[in-house]
């Protein structure tokens, strides 16, 4: 399944990702490198997005075709491959694994700030890039895991927010003590088969009126 396009935050969250990538992308200029990888890929029963001969390339695909994970060289001409990822990754949701023949601390700080979730040196065998994409999924299932956490956290505390507002704009209404308020507004939910949060937005918006 892949995502659908834009709105990171929410997309992701209510998403039923697949246990393992099934498409992938190939970026990279080297026709030798391509021609390994998508053999390696194929014995792998993956499917094969592309190959892109550049960033550019990598990042127009990606919009169009949807991969569930991207494969790219380092150092591409147009586009260089963490350029690509930074905007495969941030505006389209989509992981990334680094496929280069650079191993030095500079790029591997560089990839991570990107957001990629996995680094494979050239020329990676069949069993080195299964490796290596089941463990970068691994971290994407993780990090959107944790991210949709954080989404559903901020929701209750809002949430919270309004029910507490509305409570007190009860008080003041009825001239109950703040247990009877809260009953009222749990009733009008039962009653009204909405949650609490929505019949709090109700008062606060009913209030803001008069």
């Amino acid at each position: 399944m892949t995502p659908p396009p834009n709105d990171k935050q929410t997309s992701s969250a209510e998403l039923e990702l697949p246990e393992h990538p099934k498409r992938v992308l190939v970026a990279d200029d080297e026709l030798l490198v391509v021609q390994g990888v998508i053999g390696s890929l194929k014995a792998l029963e993956l499917e094969v997005v592309g190959p892109c001969k550049n960033g550019e390339e990598a990042v127009l695909t990606c919009r169009e075709d949807r991969p569930d994970i991207a494969l790219l060289d380092i150092q591409m001409p147009k586009m260089d491959g963490m350029q690509a990822a930074q905007v495969i990754f941030t505006e389209l949701d989509i992981p990334v694994v680094m496929l280069t023949a650079y191993s030095d601390d500079t790029y591997l700080r560089n990839c991570t700030a990107a957001g990629v979730f996995g680094f494979l040196l050239k020329p990676a065998s069949t069993e080195q890039l299964h490796a290596g994409l089941t463990v970068a999924w691994k971290r994407y299932l993780d990090h959107v895991d944790q991210r949709s956490q954080i989404v559903d956290l901020k929701q209750k505390l809002d949430d919270r927010k309004l029910i507490e507002q509305a409570k007190w704009i009860i008080v003041k209404r009825k001239t109950v003590s703040e247990p009877e308020a809260m009953k009222l507004l749990q009733k009008q939910s039962r009653s009204s088969r909405k949650s609490i949060a929505a019949v709090a937005r109700a008062v606060i918006d009913s209030d803001g009126l008069l």
